[in-house]
């Protein structure tokens, strides 16, 4: 039922009502599952309860607690304090359940302890209305909550809420004009790797049909060593790493638990190895059940076949960080090694630099870029390990399990400080959702904002993305181990082979998996 300023859409649960804005009809923080507090804490999504009349769906759910952050710098709208984290959003051109548009999922990232799909980054608004499709942005539990491997609860409770969103859509989406089997799941960085795990999981099978990965990363944990990190982190509050113990504390202040954690990493090389260099605690978890293999063995099985994949990165995935740690500028030889150490391709890779085995990934990098500077050196073999390689392999693995999926590289300049940070980490966000002057496109957009040539990468980006979700071609053909052509947006996108040759070749042999626990504590 529509009236001019609002539509009531009734679920499953009960009926909702959304406003007209900009041609489109918003529905926001819906609920798909009832709040994980009390004893539903650290437990499976439960199925929302049902509500009489009608609740209106003007504003977003609560944030689900985190740490704080750069994306948090921003804040969130229309964002009510509670417990009803576990929300779902809707942008749709008319709620009739005869229209059956795509739908495209979008996962947010945040190096799994930070995020929320009410960030005015995440204004699905432009997605709709150009691509004619229904828009669906979910929160799900991150940190402690969604991620920490506990005794007394499930693992991977994030991505779990991701599923039960999932299901939302498959049983509500057909009411607000959206078709549910044509859905395409897409994500970026802890998203992407949301994504990764949704195509081995189980569970999220039959889900989606198309699914878009944008900047992977690589780190996945094996049980044991999410075991040592989770005892870590409750060691912090002086607590074992159990569901009883852990709920004896308030959800908003477990959240300085795993923050208090970030600057003792290092500390613990010995046993997490690479781990403990990087920016998060949390990981998703190869527990063996909901999630039984790492993506990379999972899609090279066959798990994700039947399902349409585009995957890829940006040119310059780790300078963002850099820039972020006051690095720009600054990285020595020394740094540079240790980095090549920890992170390069070998069979140290992943040890830390102090394992004694990192001096083939050192010599490998070294030899291969015979004229980089140190700086380079840092950031390409951070951007590799982490983010690019990842990527590039699961389309390669997709393939090897027989399914099909296209690769690209975004290369086109972050324009703000005369274009220092290039084509960064999260780059792509802005230019999907055109949204250059909230979250990190105020940062990476900063005193230059939208531009003729910013507008054009932005629709190419954007357009690709819609006719993928509507169509399952986005433009350019998939990807294979032969000719490897890559889809390059820039100001004048190209299609090639793909463009780290030198870097593929350093890391073909490297077998991507889930990261194992080094050494035990004394």
């Amino acid at each position: 039922m529509t009236s001019a300023g609002a539509s009531v859409v009734r679920t499953h649960a009960g009926a909702v009502r959304g406003r007209r804005e900009d041609g489109l009809v918003v529905f926001r923080g819906i609920p798909f599952a009832e709040p994980p507090v009390g004893d539903a804490r650290f437990a499976a999504p439960r199925p929302v309860t049902a509500w009489d009349g009608t609740r209106d769906a003007f504003a977003f759910g609560p944030p689900p607690p985190q740490e704080s952050g750069f994306q948090g710098r921003t804040g969130v709208i229309d964002a009510p304090m509670g417990d009803d984290w576990l929300t779902v959003n809707v942008w749709t051109p008319d709620a009739d359940p005869a229209a059956r548009r795509p739908v495209m999922v979008w996962i947010y990232g945040g190096a799994y302890k930070l995020g929320h799909s009410g960030s005015p980054g995440y204004d699905a608004r432009r997605i709709a209305r150009d691509g004619d499709l229904v828009v669906v942005t979910l929160n799900y539990r991150l940190g402690v909550e969604g991620f920490a491997r506990i005794d007394g609860a499930p693992a991977n409770r994030g991505l779990l809420d991701q599923v039960a969103a999932l299901e939302w859509v498959r049983e509500n989406i057909a009411a607000f004009g959206g078709d549910p089997g044509r859905v395409t799941v897409f994500g970026e960085s802890a998203g992407a790797g949301s994504v990764a795990s949704l195509l081995a999981m189980p569970s999220a099978a039959g889900l989606f049909g198309r699914a878009i990965a944008q900047s992977v990363p690589g780190p996945f944990f094996s049980d044991d060593l999410a075991c040592d990190i989770a005892a870590a982190i409750a060691a912090e509050a002086g607590l074992r790493p159990t569901a009883a113990d852990l709920s004896s504390v308030d959800p908003r202040r477990l959240t300085a638990v795993g923050e208090a954690l970030g600057p003792k990493m290092r500390e613990f090389e010995d046993r997490w190895g690479m781990v403990a260099h990087t920016l998060t605690a949390f990981s998703p978890v190869v527990d063996g059940e909901v999630l039984p293999t790492a993506p990379w063995q999972a899609l090279a099985a066959g798990s994700a076949r039947d399902v349409e994949l585009i995957v890829g990165h940006t040119r310059n995935e780790y300078r963002l960080f850099a820039a972020l740690g006051g690095q720009l500028g600054t990285i020595t030889d020394e740094q540079a090694t240790a980095a090549l150490r920890t992170f390069g391709p070998g069979p140290g890779m992943g040890l830390g630099p102090g394992s004694g085995f990192g001096a083939d990934g050192e010599r490998a990098y070294r030899a291969a870029f015979p004229d980089a500077t140190p700086e380079e050196l840092y950031e390409w073999v951070h951007s590799d390990a982490v983010f690019r390689m990842p990527s590039l392999r699961l389309a390669e693995a997709q393939i090897a399990g027989g399914g099909r999926a296209h690769v690209y590289e975004l290369a086109w300049p972050a324009p703000a400080y005369g274009g220092a940070l290039g084509a960064c980490h999260g780059l792509d966000i802005p230019l999907l959702f055109g949204t250059f002057a909230a979250d990190l496109g105020l940062m990476l957009f900063a005193g230059v904002g939208s531009s003729p040539e910013a507008e054009a990468v932005s629709s190419r980006f954007r357009t690709a993305w819609t006719a993928f979700a509507t169509t399952g071609d986005p433009g350019w053909p998939a990807y294979d181990t032969e000719r490897r052509p890559t889809q390059v947006f820039d100001t004048e996108s190209v299609v090639t082979a793909y463009p780290h040759e030198t870097s593929r070749r350093l890391w073909e042999h490297h077998d991507f998996g889930a990261l194992p626990l080094i050494g035990q504590s004394a």
